[in-house]
């Protein structure tokens, strides 16, 4: 059996494909476009899951993609009955559902010297999040969650999952979504782009919780986990509400109405030097996001009993939520693979669909991210080689060590005396975060290396924080939980014995 698994017409479009069960390729399409988390069709993702098992498109069984149009639609209808939004709103969502349809007229006119004569499957979006996350897990059972802005007309899911099975217990439907909370939020401060709420996260730290009270009127904390927004602080759900890409690259105008400029002050214009107070926004809206998501594993803990526990959605990815897990639930096991957003949805949709027949059995754990492209030593030597006079008009340098002792030897020497290595081999990983093959090192001792990584080599703010990378050995020593952190999902305290070391 051989299915690609895609997220299209959304945003980080991806591809994976399954052999026997067995995940062999998984990528992004903005690393062959470069454009960050673009929203069109995979269709470079898909040629290089073709190409890395020696694959044509006819000889693919399958083609299953993370959102079902049909999904939730008894309460797609209510909502509409009550809510009554705009007229321009409904037609521009119906038009886009419209693309979903294509994908076997996309695939044959792309690859048009051969034929699909597979299935595309639907896979509801939430769904399609549990399996990315607990099909690839090392559990056999395991309490599952999903959380992210929307898709489907569902924010939120949960549940259980066991052996192949997974069962949804409840999700929480459109308006109400503690991703958008947090988007809204972070368009407050004045990070506009699509996918900017890590900044939020980075920026957190430094402030204080000083508007925890104002923001818990903003979303409310309900029973058996439950929450709902307070929609009088929000617009996107009755407006003619601005979401569209073009090209692949999405805009999205501000989600909230100037109701919470009078909750909480003025919003900061995108190149406004920051302040305590925009520091303390965005310290309050970490701590009241922490507060809704604890509150919805406490519960699902309390209904299944079982320590283990799977997490996906875009707000998978805010690692400080996830760090405080283990201190504040009786979760013990916590799994969250490299790509927890929408483009890990392409894994979910392809397993989901592997396990319809009830009698397979998981073959696959994804322990490691290297699932992407890879370049051979030839490749790298001539792209050298041809660029040596074209980097800011610098001779680019360059020796080859073939032995890897000595290469290890050289680069801790130039890590120990402050320069920056730009790290490169393998296959480049799943998701994005930086895991080894594709990263930046710097030495952690010296005080001035997060300024002069953020300002001189990413040319970025200064307050965003880099990741710890130690041998899974010596965690114990250094952090004050000793736990897995393969795909950088978990942010853990340092001990403080040890900060003034690594400062």
């Amino acid at each position: 059996m051989k299915i690609i698994g895609i997220n299209a017409f959304h945003a980080d479009s991806s591809a994976c494909i399954l052999v026997d069960g067995k995940l062999i390729a998984a990528v992004e399409e903005e690393r062959f476009n470069r454009i960050k988390h673009w929203a069109g069709f995979p269709i470079e993702s898909i040629k290089y899951c073709l190409e890395e098992t020696n694959l044509t498109i006819s000889d693919i069984d399958q083609i299953s993609i993370n959102i079902d149009p049909k999904a939730n639609y008894l309460k797609k209808i209510f909502f509409l009955l009550k809510h009554r939004p705009s007229l321009n709103l409904i037609l521009r969502r119906l038009k886009k559902k419209k693309k979903y349809k294509s994908i076997g007229e996309i695939i044959n006119l792309e690859f048009n010297k051969e034929k699909f004569k597979g299935k595309i499957n639907n896979i509801e979006h939430h769904y399609a999040h549990l399996s990315s996350a607990f099909h690839v897990s090392p559990y056999d059972e395991a309490c599952i969650l999903s959380v992210d802005g929307f898709g489907d007309f569902a924010s939120t899911a949960w549940g259980y999952g066991t052996n192949t099975d997974i069962k949804i217990e409840n999700k929480i439907y459109f308006p109400h979504s503690l991703g958008i909370f947090y988007q809204a939020l972070t368009q407050f401060l004045g990070f506009k782009n699509y996918g900017d709420e890590y900044k939020i996260m980075g920026l957190a730290p430094y402030g204080k919780p000083k508007y925890v009270e104002k923001l818990r009127d903003v979303i409310l904390i309900k029973n058996k986990g439950n929450f709902e927004l307070n929609l009088d602080y929000f617009k996107f759900h009755k407006e003619d509400f601005n979401y569209r890409w073009e090209d692949g690259k999405i805009e999205i105008e501000d989600l909230y109405t100037k109701k919470i400029l009078d909750l909480l002050g003025p919003e900061r214009e995108k190149d406004e030097p920051l302040k305590d107070f925009h520091r303390d926004i965005a310290h309050s809206t970490q701590k009241v996001y922490e507060e809704i998501f604890l509150n919805i594993l406490n519960n699902l803990y309390d209904k299944y009993q079982n320590k283990n526990l799977c997490i996906a959605g875009g707000c998978g990815m805010n690692s400080v939520a996830n760090g405080k897990i283990k201190n504040n639930t009786k979760f013990e096991n916590i799994y969250i693979q490299a790509a927890a957003g929408d483009a890990g949805g392409a894994i979910g949709a392809a397993y989901a669909t592997y396990f319809q027949n009830k009698n397979r059995q998981r073959k696959f754990q994804m322990k490691h991210a290297y699932l992407g492209t890879s370049f051979s030593e030839i490749q790298i030597l001539d792209c050298l080689k041809n660029n040596q006079e074209k980097i800011e008009n610098q001779k680019c340098n360059y020796n080859k060590i073939s032995n890897n002792n000595e290469l290890s030897k050289i680069v801790a020497k130039d890590i120990s005396e402050g320069k920056v290595i730009g790290w490169f081999q393998g296959k480049m990983e799943w998701g994005p975060r930086a895991l080894g093959n594709r990263s930046i090192l710097g030495d952690p001792r010296r005080s001035d290396m997060k300024d002069i990584l953020n300002l001189k080599i990413k040319r970025r703010e200064s307050f965003r924080p880099f990741a710890p990378s130690i041998l899974r050995e010596h965690v114990s020593e250094w952090f004050e939980n000793d736990d897995e952190v393969p795909f950088m999902m978990k942010v853990y305290q340092i001990k403080e014995s040890k900060r003034s070391k690594i400062p």
